[in-house]
């Protein structure tokens, strides 16, 4: 199941999970009413076992109100708690951020690792979290999209794994990332978060009851208060976990299946089963030492427990209300048969020092082409977007190919937030136009002249590098630019904005670095996207307008009508002629901003087609490599339209070292 399959699943199971947790309010307002009437006749019935008077008038409306209120205000707040997405998730787990330039051996290893996961998926590298007072194995990913998501790990899978069982672990969180599991989970914490919270307010009423004391003994009147709190509370805290096995069972309809999906992910992105194999079997070893190798002991942990890799409380029913499947059923799914579990003892320090390959250079998968070829499971590389093995796919090439060099200097740069401003700026500068070049830095200057000079020096660093590399830096540079304050975020901006008017007008280069910028930084970053179009045919235009911009790379112009055709024929519904072909002078780039503002707003299940059709005008023949340039192009919609980036585009993008 590819990205857009799920965003529609996602969006189709809302429904079955809404209905699930409309049940669940039922039973919760049932039970309160039925505990409370049984309270009020025992409490105020009368002396002696006398017939209890009849209930206030209201009793059973009032009671359902009251808790329809509370149920709907615990969701409110807890979804209004979590509007900043994954970075509010994390907090909410006890997560530490972890320094984009941080030099802790552990951390920065984990961070080399999540940085060759967004290279090779072509999305902006997660900001990362560490759980440190958890000491199991466990992690998870959290975000409303894929651009804007976070990964955390515990201390644990930092101390007990070794980088190739890390980098299993990291490879299936970015499962979770790339199949759009994140929305929905986010989600759940907030809608559960109603339901479950009365077992909380039983607690707190059980709490002070036996902290209240009174000297009144019962009488006619009924029992004293402390007797009443202790009863009222030990009855929320029933109907509470009514909550909270609503809240199982609906957790357990969304993540079961998903975490199969993940497993294989990983192992698909990563070549290697002993990564994600020898996490698993790590927790199934610590598990017989402290029952629950995954277990979580944040307060928070039920209310999270979709989200991780493993279980995150010991789980009494491992069958229809068990959130993760048994360790055993995954494990013979990644390896094929059963397999013992493993010590989970901490790493000595030369394990944790495990070496690495030379700064600025990630090698995706190169030290597990041995363990491909033993277990013959196809690169990622190798998978089109049908999902299907492409004939002749080497996993040594693909290693090789994957490599990908970074100057240490720009590497150094996108890891600090002030450096990696000065980095933006200098994708932007033009040394071709010598009086826009210098009003380019009068700018800089004036709204940022310390970074000036830092520009210049990057400008000539990222001449250097190969077509195709900009982007993909300007990824790694995301968890440090999302440390800016929202007016520096502004500031940016806004500055981007005027260096790229400089010369009074936007070329292709400048248009896909600010809708990078605009669609990650911008006052709607990380926010949800409503579907207002079902289909392709309602954008007519808008579609015409940027496959002949794609078509239009090709400087030839019957290789243009060619290759727009070959787009048009996987959109039939639009009925597109060559005379549709816009001429190049049309394609202005506001045009495109504005037209790729309404292609977000495609429903998940028509973007696919989108991207297929650019991809096929992108190229000059069918089978033929993406060109750096177009490629580029084509990572700046998918970040525009929060598509994922296509395996072609991210091969085309500066694959080879320098």
């Amino acid at each position: 199941m590819d990205f857009f399959e799920q965003q529609d699943q996602a969006h189709r199971q809302t429904r079955k999970l809404l209905f699930l947790f409309l049940l669940a309010v039922i039973a919760i307002v049932i039970t309160v009413n039925v505990s409370l009437a049984l309270i009020w006749s025992w409490g105020f019935g009368g002396a002696h076992g006398s017939v209890a008077p009849a209930y206030p008038r209201g009793f059973f409306l009032v009671n359902t109100f009251v808790t329809l209120l509370f149920i709907a205000g615990g969701t409110l707040f807890e979804t209004w708690r979590l509007r900043d997405g994954g970075d509010a998730v994390a907090k909410m787990a006890g997560g530490r951020l972890v320094m984009p330039s941080s030099t802790d051996v552990r951390e920065r290893r984990l961070l080399n690792i999540v940085e060759e996961m967004a290279l090779a998926s072509g999305i902006a590298c997660p900001r990362v979290y560490i759980l440190d007072n958890e000491d199991a194995i466990n992690a998870f990913a959290a975000g409303y999209h894929q651009n804007e998501a976070v990964v955390a790990v515990t201390q644990g899978t930092l101390s007990r794994l070794s980088r190739d069982e890390l980098q299993g672990v990291i490879g299936h969180e970015f499962s979770h990332i790339l199949n759009g599991d994140m929305r929905m989970n986010i989600k759940l914490i907030g809608i559960l978060f109603g339901i479950q919270m009365i077992a909380g307010l039983g607690q707190e009423l059980l709490y002070w009851g036996a902290r209240f004391g009174s000297s009144r003994s019962r009488d006619d009147k009924g029992p004293p208060l402390q007797i009443i709190m202790l009863a009222v509370g030990a009855a929320l805290f029933v109907i509470g976990y009514v909550g909270i096995f609503f809240g199982r069972l609906i957790k357990s309809a969304v993540s079961r299946q998903r975490e199969f999906l993940a497993d294989a992910s990983a192992v698909q992105f990563t070549r290697n089963p002993d990564g994600i194999g020898g996490a698993l079997r790590k927790i199934g070893g610590l598990t017989a030492v402290n029952h629950c190798g995954s277990r979580i002991d944040n307060p928070h942990a039920e209310q999270l427990s979709h989200l991780f890799l493993g279980a995150a409380r010991p789980q009494l029913l491992s069958g229809l209300f068990a959130t993760h499947p048994p360790l055993e059923e995954r494990l013979k799914r990644v390896y094929g048969r059963n397999v013992a579990f493993l010590d989970a003892s901490v790493m000595s320090e030369d394990t944790a020092a495990q070496k690495e390959l030379p700064e600025g250079v990630y090698g995706f998968g190169a030290r597990n082409v041995e363990a491909v070829r033993q277990a013959a499971i196809p690169p990622r590389s190798a998978v089109n977007m049908s999902g299907t093995q492409q004939p002749g796919s080497v996993a040594v090439q693909t290693d090789e190919r994957r490599k990908m060099s970074f100057s240490p200097v720009l590497l150094q740069a996108a890891r600090d937030t002030q450096f990696a401003c000065a980095l933006v700026y200098a994708m932007l500068l033009d040394r071709n136009q010598s009086e826009a070049f210098v009003v380019q830095q009068n700018l800089i200057r004036q709204v940022a002249n310390s970074q000036a000079n830092l520009a210049q020096q990057y400008l000539l660093e990222i001449e250097a590098m190969k077509n195709g590399v900009r982007l993909p830096l300007l990824d790694l540079a995301m968890p440090a630019l999302k440390l800016l304050t929202t007016p520096e975020r502004a500031q940016l901006l806004s500055l981007a904005a005027k260096l790229i008017a400089a010369d009074q007008r936007m070329t292709q280069a400048e248009f896909v670095v600010l809708a990078v910028l605009e669609r990650r930084l911008g006052p709607q970053a990380g926010r949800s996207v409503p579907v207002r179009y079902a289909n392709v045919a309602a954008l007519r235009s808008e579609v015409c307008l940027l496959l002949s911009l794609v078509a239009h790379s090709h400087t030839q112009q019957n290789i243009a009508e060619a290759a727009f055709m070959r787009a048009a024929a996987i959109l039939p519904e639009l009925e597109f002629s060559s005379a549709d072909l816009m001429a190049t002078a049309s394609s202005d780039f506001f045009d495109v901003r504005q037209a790729l503002e309404k292609i977000h707003q495609l429903a998940p299940l028509a973007k696919p087609f989108l991207i297929r059709a650019m991809l096929a005008a992108a190229a000059r023949a069918p089978d033929v490599h993406i060109e750096a340039p177009v490629a580029d192009l084509l990572r700046g919609v998918c970040a525009a339209i929060d598509a994922p980036v296509p395996e072609a585009v991210v091969n085309a993008g500066g694959i080879s070292s320098n």
